[in-house]
């Protein structure tokens, strides 16, 4: 299975594919046979379970900041559409010393030689159908011996990986073994990502073995949508140390500010407040507007689940405390429920009719794919509120195929981009290693293990998010060059800034690591006939 996975990607880039195979499954006829009107009401159905909408649309146009016109070339990667943004870096020029560092293989090119390893020592196929196109072998590729080991590795996790889909729970566990000697959480960054996978193999063997080893179901572990939530510490570190945490807050706010124009009253909606950092940047920006000042501003927090009421109260004294210092008439409510199903209209007190309405997801909205039912049900409460925009920042990758192997690659190269990411601009180790340990590690190991309503990390691409709004009747708004400009500006003030890349797919924004697409940024509106 992974072999073919590996050799797709070989059809795709050199046109032997078009893209209607890639994207033609039975799902197409399904729907044909059920008709529109069936469809309409259990898209989401199969948004989580069909393997068609997993594999959304590609990068259609993906335009420079400095010249909208041109295009690049998107491959798809295996099947299972792991995108790559090909072409120049849109930020700025690397420097000489940046070029020196970025000459030493990627992440993404080690996993690929190890790809390429693996499928030669696993078959008889031929140089020409070979998964990569390096002009240089491997041993040229790989410069140290860390590099070396790094493609030892991820062709025994694939081989793993591979043995597991067989059901071949011995050899699984053997290579696991193997795996083990050679990774630590500790280590270089594919070691690390290796270190962290194997956990989740271990635990997907005893899932369907019915065993209880140490490394699997018998390490505890935190359920993974409350492992996402590093501590604050982290937090702040991860904001201020890694360039794509302030481009998706300013890019976001500006997409924001851009749509409210000149609103004297604005009610702003977050799903997912944490420390505020957004609102703060939202504050400043609506008192900075030339000849339009803010009446008021107020702000509702969504928080589920009465545990961390007390986080999201604390962030709105501050908010408030910010507000003041700037003479901003603020006001902020927290928005408590048990479940999400009990979120309506009601919950948002209305205070005066001017308001201009702004809902805000940052990295919320694919945590509740594994439970449809409130994703549904968040949205009709959104659509009922007739907001003026709605922007959404979500993870750029493809973590909810049925299909393990395909999930399990696509999961490999984003969050091998993140390790490599976080190991490049995070100076502190520790707040490095915390956030791996759980938010990541947390994720990795529920994307690789669980199955069914157990799998709750469902990353999906802005192809699948598209189609889904589409059916709320909300419209892509396309996002302004003032976000674009401000994304420019965050990274142009971090040393490692040029290693991320930028890029449009339809009207909304994708932000990548070394052209590894990583979040995207959009802006929906939805239009209520008077």
């Amino acid at each position: 299975m992974l072999n073919s996975i590996f050799q797709n990607e070989r059809l795709c880039s050199s046109g032997a594919v078009d893209d209607h195979t890639l994207e033609f499954s039975a799902m197409d006829t399904d729907s044909h046979s059920r008709g529109k009107s069936h469809l309409a009401e259990d898209f989401f159905d199969d948004f989580t379970n069909s393997a068609h909408l997993f594999h959304d649309d590609v990068l259609k146009r993906v335009a420079s900041i400095d010249s909208p016109k041109k295009a690049f070339n998107i491959l798809n990667k295996y099947a299972s559409r792991c995108r790559r943004l090909n072409g120049e870096n849109l930020n700025f020029s690397i420097d000489e010393r940046e070029s020196q560092m970025i000459s030493s293989p990627s992440v993404e090119t080690l996993i690929h030689l190890g790809a390429e390893k693996f499928i030669k020592s696993s078959s008889k196929v031929s140089d020409e159908l070979s998964v990569l196109s390096h002009p240089y072998p491997s041993s040229v590729l790989c410069q140290s011996e860390e590099d070396c080991v790094g493609v030892r590795l991820v062709q025994s996790l694939l081989s793993c990986a591979e043995k597991v889909d067989k059901k071949e729970y011995e050899e699984a566990y053997e290579l696991l073994l193997e795996c083990d000697r050679m990774s630590s959480s500790r280590g270089s960054v594919v070691e690390r990502l290796v270190f962290y996978f194997s956990e989740g193999l271990y635990e997907r063997i005893d899932r369907e073995t019915g065993r209880v080893t140490p490394k699997g179901l018998g390490k505890k572990f935190e359920d993974p949508l409350v492992a996402v939530r590093s501590p604050d510490e982290t937090m702040i570190a991860f904001h201020n140390e890694l360039p794509i945490s302030q481009i998706t807050k300013f890019a976001g706010m500006q997409a924001v500010v851009d749509n409210v124009g000149e609103a004297r009253k604005v009610h702003f909606i977050d799903f997912e407040i944490r420390n505020g950092i957004q609102c703060i940047i939202l504050m400043q920006a609506l008192v900075d507007r030339c000849g339009n000042p803010l009446d008021s501003l107020r702000i509702s927090a969504v928080c589920v689940g009465g545990e961390t009421r007390a986080g999201v109260e604390a962030t709105g004294r501050r908010l408030a405390s910010f507000a003041g210092s700037l003479g901003l008439s603020f006001s902020f409510e927290v928005v408590v429920v048990e479940d999400l199903l009990e979120l309506d209209e009601k919950s948002f007190s209305r205070v005066d009719v001017d308001e201009v309405v702004v809902v805000y997801a940052e990295y919320t909205l694919s945590y509740m794919i594994g439970g449809s039912d409130r994703l549904h049900h968040v949205m009709k409460v959104v659509r009922g509120l007739r907001f003026r925009v709605m922007v959404v920042a979500e993870v750029e990758a493809n973590c909810n195929s049925p299909i393990f192997v395909e999930r399990f690659v696509e999961a490999m190269l984003f969050y091998g981009a993140y390790f490599e990411s976080m190991s490049v601009c995070m100076r502190s180790v520790e707040h490095r290693c915390i956030a791996e340990a759980t938010c990541f590690g947390a994720s990795i190991r529920n994307v690789v293990a669980a199955e069914g309503r157990e799998r709750k990390i469902r990353h999906v691409g802005i192809g699948v998010w598209r189609a889904f709004f589409a059916r709320f009747g909300f419209e892509e708004t396309e996002l302004s060059m003032s976000s674009l400009y401000q994304a420019n500006l965050v990274v142009k003030n971090f040393a490692s800034g040029s290693f991320f890349t930028f890029g449009i797919d339809g009207k909304s924004f994708i932000i990548g690591w070394k052209r590894t697409p990583m979040s995207s940024i959009s802006a929906w509106r939805f239009d209520v006939p008077i």
